[in-house]
């Protein structure tokens, strides 16, 4: 061969030897849209740059690097266009490169069989990886065999015979497996909820105008009186209220989760994750799987499960049968299933129920912390919860192609901490006080990451390998990981609040019980609430807007846009009911209502500066959607810590201006915001309007077609379409919300998470001193070369 020959050799996939009797599953398809990106197909010049070029005169082991500058140059923004988004170029040239070319490699799924004492007593859901208990609400022990006794209420006085407030207060028949009031027994409806003011003395206003008031110290017998001329509630019948015949009264209310109706007279699913994926049964939050089955969602097979029924991620499977089946009865055997997949490959670990499920079955409030809710039919009925993006994000990583069960193949590692249930749950009942953390709802969040740390470090080994390096955590409060205890801050944090505290170097909730400035350094440590390099701001949650979606308002054209710039929201202490702390916001929303104000404040006043063609008011819009449609710029402010502001603009398809300096918004360490948004530091609020007016028509065009192509990248499709399938399977039915989404095909939260992470596995520095690299990358070695 002369020096001059060249020959391209091209890297193989592995083969999976399989011991003895091979059983191939088949794929059933549940989902209307994959979850990662289709494959692109590269002219010549980028095939051949998935091969390895070699010659007869080169050295072993040397690899050409791919040259991605030359191949993917940045645009006139600074970025790099992959699958319609326009990334911070690095990032961009390297998912046009590699990630676009990853192939499925051949990966050992192990499936285990521990029994659990006394298999849970029927109390709960064994743990088949570990052999432990994950018990219901109201029930401890090894084998779920205690039971606990959780009060409604705190020690009474004579003044106080219930105790003192709290959410649970009950003066009737108390729950004490859940520390839930109902009517109880001796009553017509013994299962019909008595909370909170609906079971005391309502005081009647003295003055025109002022609220009732609730007598926490005098309870309210009339609520059992079966008189249907006075307004009772244990003993009413609904059918009788309808036809007006009884009263009832008005402060009773249906407040848990799993009723319907005005009298929760209508029993309905609860919301639970992923609706335990068809192998359980929904508790008022905690899936009760069927056996062998477990997982928060009972989605994780285990040797007693059947094979035709394992989950899409898990198949098709190569099953490697063992040799005899009397070896199912050692608990140490494992079921050994190869799986074709791609990387990253992310292993969830299954909490105690105490960090998610318990938080579900016991919240005494159904819209909190979740997403969706069902209606009288079992229809699902999506909320407006910003908080409920962790469970969105929960449900579509537990039903990802990338998920894995075998931790020593696993990338990153998903430490499922449900923090937006934690912190509306905290100090609800009496066994969630929050005396020993001085009423301060981030302490009490902070001590619950702690407790998952010392659990996953305790009962795994995965945990040393990076010092939590590959690690993910998901704090979705308003000022997000401010507060993470200092033992887990190396893992990668995703927030929806990016406050590098490189100007705002403290706490910047109004709300004191949020307040994380006061919490010790020993427990804190001393770190931002945000590092660009190794965390993520992910997208507040936005349910399905049925309008939006069918006039498709994010593709409005520039002509039928009119406002130049709009912002409606709470703008403090100058305008009616606005909010009294000079704190809120950090004061932006106050300065720029200052310079900017179209509806008058307290005094009269508009804003110095006000424009015809520019809103900033506090008075909600009668479509607020259609309001943000019909403007050029949209402010994107923040609230106590992060808003859902960027989220509204970018769906309805309106440039976001982002006023909040050193603190990130959602995917701005890896998009390129100057391709679609524009920033404004905070001293330049009084020259905003002068600065948007600047922007010529051409760059104004450039940045609505950009938010045109990436807005889906802003919703949580994938989450949404898995409960589409969920309510096709179970009731035979497509609603309108579920035929716009899969109408949609560009990547979404989800799918964006899984391409940066993809880019973190192969450039984050620290893996590269890491000696232990996944040999089966499913790229070519010039993406996977650690320089």
């Amino acid at each position: 061969m002369s020096a001059g020959a060249r020959i391209w050799t091209c890297s193989r996939s592995l083969a999976l030897t399989v011991a003895s009797v091979v059983v191939t599953v088949s794929v059933v398809h549940l989902f209307l849209f994959p979850l990662t990106p289709s494959l692109e197909y590269f002219g010549a010049r980028q095939v051949e740059s998935s091969c390895v070029l070699s010659n007869g005169t080169t050295r072993e082991g040397f690899v050409p690097a791919l040259d991605l500058d030359r191949l993917f140059p940045a645009d006139s923004h600074g970025a790099v266009v992959y699958h319609g988004a326009p990334w911070k170029a690095e990032i961009g040239r390297w998912l046009s490169g590699c990630d676009s070319i990853a192939k499925e490699k051949n990966i050992v799924e192990q499936l285990s069989g521990k029994a659990c004492k006394n298999d849970c007593s029927g109390r709960g859901v064994c743990n088949h990886e570990l052999g432990q208990c994950r018990c219901f609400h109201g029930f401890a022990g090894e084998g779920c065999s205690e039971t606990l006794q959780l009060d409604c209420n705190y020690p009474g006085s004579p003044d106080l015979p219930y105790g003192r407030w709290v959410v649970s207060i009950c003066s009737a028949h108390c729950d004490t497996t859940r520390a839930m009031c109902f009517c109880g027994e001796g009553t017509q409806f013994p299962n019909r909820p008595v909370a909170e003011a609906c079971g005391f003395k309502i005081v009647l206003p003295s003055k025109p105008g002022d609220p009732k008031l609730t007598d926490w110290g005098k309870p309210d017998l009339d609520v059992f009186t079966s008189n249907n001329s006075m307004p009772g509630w244990c003993n009413v019948n609904p059918k009788e209220v309808y036809v007006k015949r009884v009263q009832f009264k008005e402060e009773c209310d249906c407040k848990y989760d799993g009723l319907m109706g005005r009298f929760c007279e209508i029993p309905v699913q609860s919301s639970c994750i992923n609706q335990c994926s068809g192998h359980g049964y929904c508790r008022g939050g905690f899936c009760q799987c069927h056996r062998g089955w477990f997982g928060a969602d009972c989605s994780i097979p285990s040797l007693f499960s059947s094979i035709r029924e394992w989950p899409g991620w898990l198949r098709p499977a190569e099953v490697e049968i063992p040799d005899t089946t009397a070896q199912f009865a050692d608990s140490s055997v494992t079921l050994n299933a190869g799986v074709k997949k791609k990387r990253p490959l992310i292993y969830v670990y299954d909490l105690p129920p105490e960090f998610n499920s318990l938080l579900l079955e016991g919240r005494h409030f159904r819209f909190q912390c979740v997403n969706r809710l069902y209606d009288e039919r079992n229809a699902t009925f999506w909320t407006d919860q910003l908080y409920g993006a962790q469970m969105a994000f929960y449900e579509s990583i537990l039903s990802s192609p990338h998920r894995t069960l075998n931790g020593d193949e696993a990338d990153f590692y998903f430490v499922p901490v449900l923090d937006s249930c934690i912190i509306t749950r905290a100090d609800d009942a009496p066994h969630l006080s929050m005396k020993d953390h001085r009423g301060l709802r981030s302490s009490f969040v902070l001590e619950f990451y702690k407790k998952a740390y010392d659990h996953i470090v305790e009962q795994y080994s995965y945990w040393n390998r990076s010092s939590g390096k590959d690690h993910i955590w998901f704090f979705s409060w308003d000022e997000g990981a401010c507060y993470a205890p200092k033992e887990i801050w190396n893992s990668v944090m995703l927030v929806h609040w990016g406050n590098t505290n490189s100007k705002h170097n403290h706490s910047t909730t109004a709300y004191w019980a949020d307040n994380w400035d006061g919490i010790s350094l020993a427990r804190r440590g001393n770190h931002p609430c945000f590092n660009p390099y190794k965390d993520l701001v992910l997208p507040a949650w936005k349910r399905p807007d049925l309008i939006s979606l069918k006039s498709k308002l994010w593709a409005r054209p520039r002509e039928q846009r009119k406002h130049l710039f709009y912002f409606n929201g709470n703008l403090g202490p100058a305008y009616a009911n606005g909010r009294p702390e000079a704190a809120y916001s950090m004061s932006i929303r106050q300065k720029l209502a200052e310079e900017f104000g179209s509806t008058p404040d307290k005094e009269g006043k508009l804003g110095k500066q006000h424009q015809d063609d520019v809103i900033v008011t506090p008075v909600r819009s009668v479509d607020y959607h259609e309001a943000l449609a019909a403007s050029l710029f949209c402010g994107v402010l923040p609230g106590d810590g992060w808003s859902g502001r960027f989220e509204d603009s970018v769906l309805q398809g309106c440039i976001p201006v982002v006023i909040q300096d050193g603190i990130f918004l959602p995917y701005e360490n890896v998009l390129n915001y100057n391709s679609f948004a524009v920033r404004i530091r905070e001293e330049e609020i009084p020259n905003m309007i002068k600065i948007l007016r600047e922007f010529d028509e051409t760059e104004v065009e450039f940045k609505l077609a950009n938010v045109k192509k990436i807005w889906q990248r802003f919703f949580y499709r994938d989450s949404m379409l898995l409960e589409a399938e969920r309510q096709r399977l179970a009731f035979g039915r497509v609603e309108d919300w579920a035929t716009e989404l899969s109408q949609l095909s560009e990547d979404d939260v989800f799918a964006t998470f899984i391409q940066v992470l993809h880019y973190k596995l192969h450039n984050d520095p620290w893996r590269r001193l890491l000696a232990s690299e996944k040999e089966e990358s499913g790229l070519p070695q010039q993406c996977s070369l650690k320089s």
